[in-house]
This record gives C-alpha cells, sequence and structure tokens, in this order.
C-alpha cells in the first residue's frame, strides 16, 4: 500500500507541470470551473496538487522506497480522471440547479397568476378558466380561453389577465346591448357584430403577444443580468456581447408587449365608450336611434382604424 501511494506521488507530481503550463495557456483545458481563471490554474497546480504529492510521498517513506508501477500509472491519469469526474459532477449540479430555478419560477407565476386574478376578481372581473369555458360560450369566448391558456403555458399571468378584462367587457357589452334593443332589430345585430369585431382584433395581439413570449421563455433576464454584474470584467468578448444581446432581445420584445397592450387598453376604452353609450339610451324616445347610431359609428370608425393600422 505505501508503495502504491509511493508511486501515485511520484506520478502526480510528474504531471503537475504538464498541466500547469496547458492551464496557464488554455484555462478552460485545465479547470472544470465556470469561468475558468488562471488564478485557479495556479493554486490548483502550482499549489494544491504539489503539496497533495509532497504529502503523500512523505507519508509512503515509512515504507521504504519502493513506489509501484501501478501507483504511478494511477498517478499520470489521477488529474485527468479527477476533471472528468468533477466537469460531470458541476454539469449535474447545474442541470439541477436549473432544473430548481424552473420549478421556483413555475411555482412564482402561479402565485402571480391566483395573486392578479384575486386582484382583478376583487376590482369585479369575470375570470376565465381555460379548462371549463363558460356554458354557451360562444367562438369569441372559447378563443379568449385559448388565449389565455396559450399565455399562461408561457409563463405569462401578467398578460393573461387581459383575456380575462377583454371576455368581461365583451360579455357586458352584449349584455347592455341585449337589454336595449330587441334581438329581431336589425341595429342589435349591427352593434352586435361590431362588438365581436373588436372583441376579434384583440385576439390577434394575444396570439402575437403570445408568439412574442414564447421566444422569450427559455431566457433567464435575471440570470443574464447577475452574470454581468458578477462576471463582467473577466468575462470574454464574444460572451458579453452574446450576454448583452440577450437582454437587448428581452428588453425589444418587452416593448412590443407593451405596445400590443396598449393597443388592447384601446379597443376596451372603445368598447367601454360604446356600453356607456347604449346603456344611456331611453329606447323609447324618438331620439335614441340617433344616439345609437352615433355610438355604433364611434365604435365602427375605431374598427375601421384599427385594420388600418393592422396593415
Amino acid at each position: 500500500m505505501l508503495g502504491f501511494l509511493q508511486g501515485f506521488a511520484y506520478g502526480l507530481f510528474i504531471t503537475c507541470m504538464p498541466w500547469f503550463i496547458t492551464g496557464m495557456i488554455r484555462p478552460r483545458l485545465a479547470l472544470p470551473t465556470d469561468p475558468p481563471r488562471r488564478l485557479h490554474v495556479w493554486l490548483r497546480y502550482g499549489l494544491a496538487a504539489p503539496f497533495l504529492a509532497f504529502l503523500l510521498w512523505t507519508t509512503s517513506l515509512w515504507g521504504g522506497f519502493s513506489p509501484s508501477i501501478a501507483g504511478w500509472i494511477a498517478g499520470l491519469i489521477a488529474i485527468p480522471a479527477e476533471l472528468f469526474i468533477e466537469r460531470r459532477w458541476r454539469a449535474w449540479r447545474a442541470a439541477r440547479a436549473a432544473e430548481q430555478r424552473e420549478a421556483e419560477r413555475d411555482r412564482a407565476a402561479a402565485r402571480q397568476r391566483e395573486a392578479l386574478e384575486r386582484e382583478e376578481r376583487e376590482a369585479g372581473l369575470e375570470v376565465l378558466d381555460p379548462a371549463q369555458p363558460p356554458q354557451g360560450a360562444d367562438d369569441i369566448v372559447r378563443a379568449l380561453c385559448a388565449a389565455k391558456q396559450a399565455l399562461l403555458d408561457v409563463r405569462r399571468p401578467d398578460l393573461a389577465t387581459a383575456a380575462d378584462r377583454i371576455h368581461t367587457r365583451y360579455a357586458h357589452a352584449r349584455r347592455v346591448i341585449a337589454s336595449k334593443f330587441d334581438p329581431r332589430e336589425l341595429t342589435f345585430e349591427r352593434a352586435a357584430e361590431l362588438v365581436a369585431e373588436v372583441c376579434r382584433g384583440t385576439l390577434d395581439k394575444l396570439a402575437t403577444m403570445r408568439s412574442l413570449a414564447h421566444g422569450t421563455v427559455g431566457i433567464d433576464a435575471d440570470f443574464v443580468r447577475r452574470r454581468l454584474q458578477r462576471d463582467g470584467p473577466h468575462l470574454d468578448t464574444d460572451e458579453r456581447q452574446a450576454l448583452e444581446h440577450r437582454l437587448h432581445l428581452i428588453d425589444s420584445t418587452e416593448q412590443r408587449l407593451r405596445t400590443l397592450r396598449s393597443e388592447i387598453e384601446a379597443a376596451l376604452t372603445a368598447l367601454d365608450d360604446t356600453t356607456v353609450a347604449v346603456a344611456a339610451l331611453e329606447t323609447a324616445r324618438p331620439q335614441a336611434s340617433v344616439a345609437a347610431e352615433q355610438a355604433l359609428g364611434d365604435l365602427r370608425r375605431f374598427v375601421e382604424n384599427a385594420g388600418l393600422y393592422g396593415r
């Protein structure tokens, strides 16, 4: 046993210098850490490994001078074997940490979704359950449920609440129109169709928001910012530019999402204006039809302008 340790110490000591030179030239080849640094090369192969070899050698001298060939070969392959094992171990730890972060993001998204839905519900919002659309739901409501689920799948509950808001305005507008006009009237059909057309436009925007959010779902902005803050001065130019480009992608995507949200807000405002105007009508009065036409005209102009803007 002491002969094996003595041979191992000789083999380990011999390999320290080649690995030290290799690490000083290309730290990534000699280190399992990320990012690799030359200081770590010096500590590992200039101090730690030679000290371990010296300690094993002095310990083995109690059995005399009898290094074994098996120990010598084991010492030669000790550093490559240790690098292989440590790299696999660090990769496993990184994958496990990524899974934990993913699970934590899912839990945080669930908590955020519950908080948003609870807040909106207190404000009188009709919250959609994507798995169970309301009884008697039409095509627009079912499409809103699908759009909400799609946004939840990409972990954006803050965007998914837009589907609830659109559904609330749509259902309320339909109820107000039904209470003011006879379903057999042409005005009822025109008003219902215009409201539905506005909601179809918002559905297109929700689909676009889902596509944009899906494109950045795999980018952890907080991780990128921490990496730049912590390791920025030590990163290679290419790596720093890649990280900065990721942040630019996130920022540009969020800007486009904000633009789409503002367009949805404009559509909701148009629905609110129309609903308030229709609700204020006294259909028994002679001027009611004129006021209704004005409200529907405003809504029609909004739909036309939205179509031109989309093109």
